[in-house]
């Protein structure tokens, strides 16, 4: 029992005073009665009972009542019975006698007391239910008070005994269980049946399980056992208004609103039809208990199933909630709040930075196609029973048709409009298209529109949690406990294999708009009509296949006719493989002085200018070349071996996607700096080629792609570069110093030695770049070329291009790390070589001009080590290069073949 409450709390509480009356006290009905006991529980935050008992001992209810003989008094004639007792609503022409209510009957036997005709035993008054229960759960339900005051039963005199139904009729309570059943079946407390004594209606968790009832237990034995198989349904029904009034907020996004529409217009039936029983149980004396179980048995499957769904979308969110932290782990040993450091907001913002780590699962409310795959997976999983497939077929085209109407808009218009995050595609606002000028990881297409899934064309890994160093590329990880994805994430199953579809649709269309080519607005879409459609429909996905090769077809012919995709292509093919060099070797002439100084000290202007005078040049093949403007002269801050290196050994060669992490090497490297500090790096080695397109060429030549074009160029001239100073080196050991004999044999074997080794290194170099051009970069490009005449989508001729610069990289050597350092070892003993000339020359001079002093064993001595050196390194490192090029021939690259016959014919071994 509740402690009284002092008679000295000021209650902030003033009855509507009423029309003044013959009595000189105020005075209230049983309502106004009711309302002012509840209204003052609520602002004292005490129980009813509590304010009754307080009432009851000063003696205040029995004056404000205006009875004698307290708060139970009769009823004038002027205040009709509630609506409770059936009794005068039964027609009077009926043939039968009136069914016994819970009140009439004890009307009857109060007024005349005689016993009841259906029991023998006499009764003066019957008892009424237990109407203390009604306060165990802390509020006192209106219609019971009005009840209890309206027959003049003494709450304070009542005892167990009087409340008993043993002496009660059998008929009589059967009409009185019937009544409450109608009462507790729409989820209101009846007189015998009441809330559980471990029951809070105010506990959210526990309204979405449903209210537990409690029976009085003197209720006959055979009206028990029907009840409590009817009382399941009013739990359901409670468990299902209570999920609906939860979920009814914004933050539940367009998809779950829809669905409790669909809910709502189940239980509307459901009241119809209670309303319809009630009707029949005033109407018929033959109603029973077994009548309402008969009608009421259908609806008990179909309203399980729906609390069923309900507590299924809770049931994530709460398992959610308790997997966090708890509310004392704050890191402050729960002081946070009382230091004043923000408590609960301080714990949500450890939760979300926590999601966002990837420390606890997907998180946030259960909506948008989270729900939809709920609905499917239990049709899916109840498919043997009628009942639920239909239910959940009925529900999933409700809840569909939000998310229905988004994904339309976007495969039509590629309007994206999603403020809850419930479609399967998200934006990233903050990557636009002006990224695509120092992009190397094709964030435009590839992250400005993406599945929340984190699934693609060429990675189909889901919800993996491992996060990229893009923003905005994160993969959402699955709910805890479960195999599936929070919110949007979650796509329906009769949607997966059409998502990738889906993206692209609407992804084509926004590059067509950023084309400034119109495309239907969002009010353009052709609606179906007024009524709902299905979405796992071969219609449907007939519409998805439609759209989708509308805007394939629309941005294909866009790039490939109207923006000229191939020719592009065959431009870049002549600039950067140097299929027709006749430029280049006019331009490396021309520009000989300014590519001999160190790559700060190259004047790119002036670069630029020659360039543009060798590609104009009518002699020149490149002259005829449409896009010849758009080539530019960049420098390089790194070699490019040394670049290569530095990507290949982070990266260990090619990423899990077949990629090089170019942007790796791209930005400043402060450890590179201080290590190579004193190497001054030449505009020769850091000479590039750079090719600007327009937008949405861009796409396709993006600077990811133009990277590739680069290194494969830097390659190249590389080796020109090497084949050209070899061969120089060639033409100035034929002048009359180096061919006159000089009749000593030592030094006519080390000119020969000198022969030897310059023309093994310009085979060398030689057969490196005819398998280049010939082997790799001709084949591979004509393959190329039949794949973009038969290409049908965009993602493929992407994809296509990229594998084509991939496939070249690869069989270049310019992808594998050891035979990466081992190709770069000997390009710069090569180079050393070639920059040694002029020391050769030296020694040739100083023989000819003192045969006698250079003849001396130290000077013999001094001109032999420095050639037997430049003789080791090169035959050590190409036999350890054809050692590797044969491994990697026979184990990962077919290709190399070639390379290692050509090599095996002219390497000399030793």
């Amino acid at each position: 029992m509740t402690s009284r409450i002092p008679s000295g709390s000021t209650v902030p509480f003033t009855p509507k005073p009423r029309k003044r009356t013959s009595s000189s006290r105020l005075s209230l009905n049983d309502r106004e009665y009711n309302q002012f006991v509840g209204t003052l529980a609520s602002v004292r935050r005490v129980k009813p009972n509590a304010i009754l008992e307080e009432l009851e001992q000063s003696g205040e209810g029995n004056a404000l009542l205006a009875r004698p003989d307290g708060p139970s008094r009769e009823r004038g004639p002027s205040q009709p019975r509630p609506s409770s007792s059936r009794a005068d609503r039964i027609p009077s022409t009926s043939s039968q006698p009136p069914r016994p209510s819970s009140s009439s009957s004890r009307h009857q036997e109060r007024d005349s007391g005689r016993p009841s005709s259906s029991r023998s035993t006499p009764v003066a008054i019957l008892p009424r239910p237990d109407i203390e229960s009604s306060k165990r759960n802390g509020k006192l339900p209106e219609r019971v008070a009005q009840l209890s005051l309206a027959d003049g039963i003494d709450e304070n005199d009542g005892s167990e005994e009087r409340r008993n139904l043993d002496g009660v009729p059998l008929e009589i309570q059967e009409a009185w269980i019937c009544e409450d059943l109608l009462f507790v079946l729409q989820g209101v407390e009846g007189s015998l049946i009441r809330y559980h004594e471990d029951y809070d209606p105010l506990d959210a968790e526990q309204a979405s399980k449903g209210v537990k009832w409690r029976v009085d237990p003197s209720l006959d034995t055979s009206l028990l056992s029907l009840v409590e198989r009817l009382l399941p349904l009013a739990t359901c029904f409670t468990a299902v208004e209570a999920s609906m009034e939860s979920r009814n907020s914004p933050e539940y996004g367009m998809v779950s609103h829809a669905l409790s529409s669909g809910i709502r217009a189940m239980l509307k039936e459901y009241r119809v039809l209670t309303a319809q029983l009630e009707s029949l149980f005033l109407s018929s004396p033959t109603f029973t208990l077994q009548t309402l179980y008969f009608h009421l048995h259908p609806t008990l499957h179909t309203m399980s199933l729906l609390a069923g769904l309900c507590l299924a979308l809770e049931t994530d969110e709460v398992g959610q909630d308790n997997s966090d932290v708890s509310d004392d782990d704050d890191g402050l040993g729960g002081m946070a709040e009382e230091l004043g450091l923000g408590g609960a907001g301080l714990k949500g913002l450890m939760k979300n930075l926590n999601a966002q780590d990837g420390l606890i699962g997907g998180g946030g409310p259960v909506l948008g196609g989270e729900v939809l795959g709920i609905i499917c997976e239990r049709e899916a999983t109840m498919s043997g029973d009628p009942t639920a497939s239909t239910l959940h077929s009925t529900l999933l085209l409700h809840a569909s048709q939000p998310y229905f109407k988004m994904l339309v808009r976007w495969i039509s218009t590629g309007y994206l409009l999603d403020p809850f995050d419930e479609f399967m595609v998200k934006e990233s606002g903050h990557i636009t298209k002006g990224v695509l000028e120092s992009d190397y990881t094709d964030e435009y297409w590839e992250r400005r529109y993406t599945l929340r899934d984190g699934s693609s064309l060429t990675s189909t890994k889901v919800g993996t949690g491992k996060s990229t160093s893009t923003i905005g590329a994160g993969v959402t990880v699955p709910r805890a406990g479960t195999n599936r994805l929070p919110g949007g994430a979650c796509i329906p199953g009769f949607l997966q294999p059409w998502k990738h579809k889906i993206l692209l649709a609407g992804k084509y269309l926004n590059v067509i708009k950023e084309c400034g080519i119109e495309v239907k607005k969002p009010t353009e879409v052709q609606e179906e009509g007024d009524g709902m459609v299905a979405m796992n429909e071969p219609k449907f996905y007939k519409r998805i296949e439609d759209a989708y090769i509308y805007a394939n077809k629309t941005l294909l012919k866009l790039m490939v006719e109207e923006q000229e995709l191939i020719p592009h292509l065959r431009s870049m093919k002549h600039f950067f493989f140097l299929d027709q060099s006749d430029f280049l070797t006019n331009f490396l002439d021309l520009a000989a002085t300014e590519l001999r100084k160190p790559a700060k000290a190259a004047s790119l202007v002036k670069l630029q200018s020659l360039l543009d005078l060798t590609v104009r040049n009518p002699a020149s093949s490149s002259s005829n070349d449409p896009y010849k403007d758009d080539l530019k002269v960049v420098m390089q801050s790194q070699k490019l071996y040394d670049w290569l290196l530095k990507i290949v050994s982070k990266t260990g060669g090619l990423t899990e996607d077949g990629e090089l992490d170019f942007a790796m090497g791209d930005g400043p490297d402060h450890e590179a700096q201080k290590s190579d500090k004193d190497k001054t790096v030449y505009a020769i080695d850091a000479l590039a080629f750079d090719y600007s397109v327009k937008f949405p060429l861009s796409l396709v030549i993006s600077r990811k792609t133009i990277t590739r074009y680069q290194l494969i160029f830097r390659f190249l001239l590389h080796l020109h570069h090497l084949e050209s100073a070899l061969s120089s080196m060639w033409i100035e050991q034929k002048t009359s110093i180096w061919r006159t004999n000089t009749n000593d044999q030592d030094m006519e074997k080390w000119k020969y030695r000198v022969f030897s080794l310059r023309s093994r290194m310009l085979d060398f170099v030689r057969q490196v770049l005819a398998f280049a051009t010939g082997e790799v970069l001709e084949p591979n490009w004509k393959i190329l070329e039949s794949k973009l005449h038969k290409v049908q989508t965009v993602d493929q001729l992407l994809k296509d291009h990229v594998d084509f610069l991939d496939t070249c990289l690869k069989q270049c050597m310019l992808t594998t790390s050891k035979l990466l350092s081992i190709y770069a070892r000997l390009m710069r003993t090569i180079s050393t070589f070639i920059s040694y000339q002029s020391q050769l020359n030296i020694v040739i001079s100083r023989f000819m001009a003192d045969p006698e002093g250079e003849s001396k064993p130290k000077q013999v001595a001094a001109r032999w080590s420095s050639l037997q050196k430049f003789e080791a390194h090169f035959n050590h490192n190409t036999k350890l290069h054809l050692d590797a090029v044969t491994y990697n021939a026979g184990s990962e690259n077919v290709a190399l073949l070639a390379l290692v016959t050509r090599l095996h014919q002219t390497t000399l071994r030793i």
